[in-house]
């Protein structure tokens, strides 16, 4: 089984099998905040995928947001529940994500959407499809002219220059859309039913599966490093180049006259 393949297999049969468990109900555990949970679907759906990889990929490392981790030539990062907020709130917003890693960047990367049955495939060598299908290929847009998706935790607004770059992009757009699982966002500005993704100091699992499919449907990626925060941006050419302008702009040293 080539990586997409398999990828495509471990996605849908984590997301399959959260969804059941949800429907037979979950206890909630807090991590970090009221909005930063875990639940048993996210550890079961993980160990899932790692025993799936220990087997089809004994020499990959591997890196999941549950806390499994293994060295190896490549690194597959897992996210077993993206949107775990949404996933035990009821909202149906949220996926199984995995994301193949190797010196260059991303190699494939692949995203289970389960209310929709939807299959996001794609990265370095394979075009992205959805459900099979390939999607139609990112072409250049401004900023002005499309939505962003994108996240800004509350406590982040008494950060004033964090806030600065967020606004300075976000203000940019022609709407802006804050709806709870990254991987779903770039999948989505994948597919083109969003226009640009835009989060800051994403964890790699969060990152590198959507990204991949960005990439593989002829999109670009940048991460724009400011002081505190790196900025990941994702979505065609022009629009990354105009909210990575807004970003480095509002993030520049101010001088007094």
């Amino acid at each position: 089984m080539d990586d997409f393949s398999l990828a495509a297999d471990l996605v849908r049969e984590a997301g399959t099998l959260a969804a059941r468990m949800l429907g037979e109900g979950l206890e909630t555990r807090y991590k970090t905040s009221v909005s930063d949970v875990v639940s048993a679907a996210d550890h079961a759906a993980e160990d899932l995928v790692v025993r799936r990889l220990a087997e089809a990929r004994p020499d990959d490392g591997l890196i999941g947001e549950e806390g499994h981790a293994r060295p190896g030539a490549r690194t597959w990062y897992v996210d077993p529940v993206d949107g775990t907020y949404n996933f035990l709130s009821g909202i149906p917003y949220w996926c199984s994500a995995v994301g193949l890693v190797d010196d260059e960047g991303p190699v494939a990367g692949a995203v289970y959407y389960p209310a929709r049955d939807e299959l996001w495939l794609g990265g370095r060598d394979h075009p992205t499809t959805l459900n099979g299908v390939p999607v139609e290929r990112l072409t250049d847009r401004p900023l002005e002219a499309i939505s962003v998706a994108t996240y800004f935790h509350p406590r982040h607004t008494q950060d004033p220059a964090r806030a600065a770059s967020w606004q300075a992009a976000t203000n940019a757009s022609a709407a802006v859309r804050m709806l709870g699982s990254a991987s779903v966002d770039l999948s989505g500005v994948a597919s083109g039913r969003l226009g640009l993704f835009l989060q800051g100091n994403l964890s790699p699992w969060d990152w590198y599966p959507g990204a991949a499919l960005v990439l593989g449907a002829g999109g670009v990626t940048d991460e724009v490093a400011l002081p505190g925060i790196t900025w990941q941006v994702a979505g065609n050419r022009q629009a990354v180049a105009d909210a990575s302008a807004a970003l480095r702009g509002a993030g520049a040293p101010r001088h007094e006259p």
